[in-house]
């Protein structure tokens, strides 16, 4: 069940850049040296693509209107090595910064893959796929801007304006007075402008992430969506997903166009005020005509990396934006970061104990009430019961997916929830009604639960599950491609391959979900096999909704409600004629397409049906 999601407080940009300021530092201190070799280079870089302005005024009031030609020669040399100096640092900056950006995006998708892989269940629960994979591979995207060349320009053009404003102040005090107003009033608008841009790009990586988690779901369920001639209802659902997307991108290109609009008409008032103001100063004798064209140079480096900020301002908002929705993941506390559980379980022998138990997704309704049963090793327990009665939640307390609101779960008399789940999880089988099986080869999946297994244990599990009766068959064995979550192969071969997985895990308690419910007669009949020798000498539970395959279950619990209604072995429930009685006969009236006549129970309790193997 999701879990409500949290309104987020509004928080101003700045208390929001100090909440992210230890991620951010957390990024930069292990490449701290790496940045100073940055920043040393893009110091190297602004200077000398300063040496082109500050000749022109020598070229100009002494070269030309001077006739000191001696100094050509010098000026042109200078002029050439500081480009190309210039030209190296830009190269080297983009190659190494680059670099360790594109590291850094692989190092947080790892980072962050792995700490979701970690969470419980609940997170599962209450996100999308689509969504969890628009956090991993999305939104670390932009973040490279933080160790990348977006930081190292943005620092760059905030220097190259610093040093022209000591030049153009050296140069003329009040002209330098009048652009730096202008260019104040136009840095106020832009921060505004940052503050309405910024939430745009969070924004826009929800819906991305909502827009991807349909297409996810979409591309899974095609054979569904097909059945029922959806096909067009789907893209109809696409469509509006992708143009709200749309719409997102319009407001921020807006913005940015605006910016940009508002960076020109800067640049042409601050211009003609300098033409204009130049000129009078000029025919003052205040200024010569080289003092005021090395004037306008240097106005143009103060003023051109105020508007790269729009872009690259535009690329580190971006960047936080995608830090903030990163960091909401990595703050997601581990379920193996559980400060309660501190017990290590060590090789349990599979006693399994419910106390009273109780469970609630919500704090509205509780799922399960006092639940009370005992699984002692080498027994099968069966649950059954209508859809929603709460078997499952049973079994994903038994697997410690969730804790109890109330009540303990004990294994071996250990309270589940002090476990570490490590320990534990080793120790679990699971083979449920719908079989997940990776895009790999059969011998990869049945490896799955135990990747050092060796080749002949391998073997004997596919012996055991009768894997080896069609898997030989195919062209390349063992070797073939079983498709994504097994598509090539039938659903019988499916539940084999499951079942010889968990098999070569050795466990202590084995879950079985419906594990032959949804399989044909033959099938069911050579799978049965297979759980027959998983069985032996583990605590088992069994859902099931087939009645038949449960017959010789040590104990079978009826869950109605939440609640234990009925419990006993088969022939005990079947002697009461209660609700077990009611729901066996009934199926059993169903698969015949006929009715039981009063006194034929004891008879039809007597005829062979396909049973569960016994588990002693």
């Amino acid at each position: 069940m999701a879990v409500p999601e949290k309104p987020k407080e509004k928080r101003p940009p700045s208390e929001r850049f100090r909440a992210l300021w230890p991620d951010i530092w957390a990024l930069v201190k292990p490449r701290r040296g790496l940045l100073s070799i940055g920043l040393g280079l893009i110091i190297i870089n602004r200077v000398s693509g300063l040496v082109l302005p500050w000749s022109t005024r020598f070229l100009i009031d002494r070269v030309i209107s001077k006739h000191e030609a001696d100094l050509l020669l010098p000026l042109v040399l200078g002029v050439v090595g500081a480009t190309a100096i210039q030209g190296l640092t830009s190269f080297s900056l983009t190659q190494l910064l680059s670099v360790e950006g594109q590291k850094l995006i692989a190092e947080l998708r790892r980072k962050v893959q792995q700490h979701i892989g970690r969470l419980p269940v609940t997170y599962y629960d209450a996100n999308k796929t689509g969504q969890m994979v628009s956090r991993i591979m999305s939104d670390v995207e932009g973040i490279r801007n933080l160790i990348g060349t977006g930081i190292i320009e943005f620092v760059g053009g905030l220097l190259t304006a610093a040093l022209s404003l000591v030049f153009l102040l050296r140069t003329s005090a009040s002209m330098t007075g009048m652009a730096l107003a202008i260019v104040l009033v136009f840095g106020f608008f832009l921060s505004r402008a940052f503050s309405t841009i910024r939430p745009i790009f969070r924004e826009r990586g929800k819906i991305s992430a909502e827009v991807s988690g349909r297409l996810t779901e979409s591309l899974g369920g095609v054979r569904v969506i097909k059945g029922y001639h959806a096909e067009e209802r789907e893209a109809n659902i696409f469509s509006a997903g992708v143009q709200r997307l749309l719409d997102n991108v319009m407001k921020s290109l807006t913005a940015m166009s605006f910016m940009s609009l508002s960076a020109t008409v800067l640049m042409g008032i601050v211009g003609a005020l300098v033409m204009y103001l130049g000129t009078k100063q000029i025919y003052a004798g205040t200024m010569t005509l080289g003092g005021m064209m090395m004037f306008t140079s240097f106005l143009a480096f103060l003023i051109a990396p105020i508007i790269g900020i729009v872009n690259i301002g535009t690329q580190i908002t971006e960047a936080l934006a995608g830090m903030e929705r990163t960091r909401e993941v990595l703050r997601e506390r581990p379920e193996d970061e559980d400060p309660e559980r501190t017990r290590e379980i060590g090789p349990i022998v599979g006693d399994v104990r419910f106390e009273n138990v109780e469970f609630a997704y919500n704090p509205e309704r509780n799922v399960l009430h006092a639940i009370s049963f005992d699984s002692p090793p080498d027994t099968v327990t069966a649950f059954v019961g209508p859809s929603g009665s709460g078997k499952s939640t049973i079994i994903g307390l038994i697997s410690a997916f969730y804790k109890p609101t109330g009540g303990r779960v004990l294994v071996d008399g250990q309270d589940l929830s002090k476990v570490k789940l490590g320990g534990f999880r080793t120790q679990l089988g699971v083979v449920l009604q719908e079989t997940f099986l990776f895009d790999g080869t059969i011998r990869e999946n049945v490896q799955f639960s135990r990747p050092d297994a060796t080749e002949e244990q391998v073997m004997e599990a596919c012996r055991i599950a009768r894997v080896d009766e069609f898997a030989r068959q195919q062209e390349n064995g063992y070797d073939t491609i079983v498709g994504e979550r097994g598509v090539k192969l039938s659903g019988g071969q499916r539940q084999r391959l499951s079942i010889a997985r968990a098999i070569l895990a050795d466990p202590r308690i084995l879950i079985l979900d419906e594990a032959t419910s949804s399989l044909d007669s033959e099938s069911e009949a050579m799978i049965q096999a297979g759980l027959s020798h998983l069985m032996k000498g583990r605590t088992t539970f069994v859902i099931a909704h087939r009645l038949s395959t449960i017959r010789r279950a040590d104990q079978i619990l009826v869950i109605e409600g939440g609640n234990i209604v009925e419990r006993g072995t088969h022939g005990e429930l079947y002697a009461l004629e209660g609700r077990y009685w009611d729901m066996y006969t009934r199926q059993h009236a169903l698969d015949e397409n006929l009715f039981l006549a009063p006194g034929e129970g004891d008879k039809k309790e007597e005829e062979p049906v396909p049973v569960l193997p016994a588990s002693r």
